[in-house]
């Protein structure tokens, strides 16, 4: 008769499920990388005494939530962190400096192992990481980290994306690990031709896999409304509300813009069937009130990065609309090329202030921010649900798990300690039920070999 396997029972003075009430004095039981069990310790325990089943208690001091899912970064730029340690005028001045950086030798996949152990090491579990050079694509799977690994396609006209590019897309993908998920990231409408943009989205999907794009970041993808007639275009007086501009057979986002009209990247990618509920966006910045209804209405979950933002020296996201408006959202940190540190509660930190500065007032500012660093990110990559479910701790879930040192007794007293200022308090970092990150140093992780 085989033993049944080992039974770890995670116990803390808050556990916050993310899908159910926080609970004081709560406690999450542990097998075989799933979750057992989850709510009040002594429940969880007379559960497990009552079964007959053996277990090993680990007592953790502070809140215990679901492991952080960070929803927008490119761990290959890691090495690229004097980038983002400056201050920029805007989208074009960073590109300059982001450009100039990513020329020198780097090595991408070193660089994008140590943004896996950084993100460990900060509570996160689970990542969207785009891809942008073959040797970073495998630091998910190396790490034995969740989430998705996208390849980023970039920089295709139309008469080369025809001639082979498509061709070469198919190839690079072939080569991306699908331990733990991949996807494909057109990267932005503005650097990608139309022809790419809508054979993109039906490569994915034909392969049920997904997509994640940079929308609404730079500030010219905004909506442009115009003062008066364009020069040689008469009659297109007040571009920008219902202008036809697809009839123009423009070839891109760029060309469009040259023409006169206004419609925002938002509409401008929808209109090429690139949003839907297999697709998130990073950034979301410069979006309308029409924008933020229209991904509402595809699906599409946003991953807001108000570091990221803040560092380039664009506007902070609207996240006070997001959230009034009910938007799907989660967090992202982007890359060391433009924010201070891959720690996301940092960026739920920032999040809060920004939403209180833009007159967010409800009292549910708290939960709401948490959750997006958790379940709004594993939502936005399609993982809330099925068998390999991340983002929120219940049974039958994958049990990551990340604990932060927060003092206060209460429940809301501790999710607003952890919310207005949760940076560097991450103490325990459990992925599949392994403990993977204690007190600031990564424990050893077995190889897929040595795993049982």
């Amino acid at each position: 008769m085989t033993a049944a396997h080992p039974v770890t029972v995670h116990s803390a003075r808050i556990v916050v499920p993310m899908t159910a009430p926080p609970i004081a004095d709560g406690a999450v039981a542990v097998q075989d990388g799933r979750i057992l069990h989850v709510g009040d310790r002594s429940w969880v325990v007379d559960q497990l005494a009552g079964s007959g089943t053996s277990f090993t208690e680990r007592r953790w001091r502070g809140a215990l939530l679901p492991g952080l899912v960070n929803a927008h970064s490119h761990l290959q730029y890691t090495g690229m962190a004097s980038v983002g340690q400056r201050q920029y005028d805007g989208f074009e001045d960073w590109a300059l400096a982001f450009n100039e950086d990513y020329a020198e030798p780097h090595d991408w996949q070193a660089e994008a192992a140590a943004g896996a152990a950084a993100s460990i090491l900060a509570g996160v579990t689970s990542i969207a990481d785009i891809v942008t050079d073959i040797e970073a694509s495998n630091a998910l799977e190396t790490y034995g980290l969740g989430g998705i690994a996208y390849w980023e396609v970039m920089d295709w006209e139309n008469d080369a994306w025809q001639a082979h590019g498509r061709d070469q897309v198919l190839a690079e993908l072939e080569r991306i690990p699908t331990t733990p998920g991949a996807g494909l990231s057109p990267h932005a409408p503005y650097s990608l031709d139309v022809a790419p943009l809508l054979e993109l989205p039906d490569i994915v999907r034909q392969r049920g896999l997904r997509l994640h794009l940079h929308l609404g970041e730079a500030a010219f993808e905004g909506e442009r409304i115009a003062l008066g007639p364009v020069p040689g275009l008469e009659g297109v007086d007040g571009v920008g509300h219902g202008s036809d501009w697809h009839l123009a057979n423009v070839p891109s986002f760029r060309a469009m813009r040259a023409l006169g009209f206004g419609a925002s990247a938002t509409v401008f990618v929808d209109r090429l069937g690139v949003l839907g509920p297999d697709c998130h966006i990073a950034h979301g910045v410069y979006m309308t009130a029409a924008d933020r209804a229209l991904l509402r209405a595809r699906g599409t979950a946003v991953a807001l990065c108000p570091r990221s933002n803040a560092v380039i020296g664009l506007d902070p996201p609207p996240v006070a609309d997001y959230l009034r408006e009910g938007s799907p959202i989660a967090i992202g940190t982007d890359s060391l090329a433009s924010s201070p540190s891959l720690d996301l509660m940092a960026d739920v930190t920032a999040l809060h202030r920004i939403a209180r500065a833009q007159g967010y007032g409800h009292r549910d500012l708290h939960e709401r921010l948490l959750a997006a660093a958790t379940l709004g990110g594993a939502h936005a990559m399609g993982l809330a649900v099925g068998p390999d479910r991340i983002g929120h701790l219940a049974v039958g879930a994958r049990a990551d798990l990340a604990v932060f040192d927060v003092d206060a007794r209460t429940v809301p007293d501790a999710m607003a300690e952890l919310v207005e200022d949760g940076s560097g308090r991450a103490v325990v970092t459990v992925i599949r039920g392994v403990v993977r990150a204690a007190d600031g140093a990564l424990v050893p992780h077995p190889t897929p070999q040595e795993e049982p």
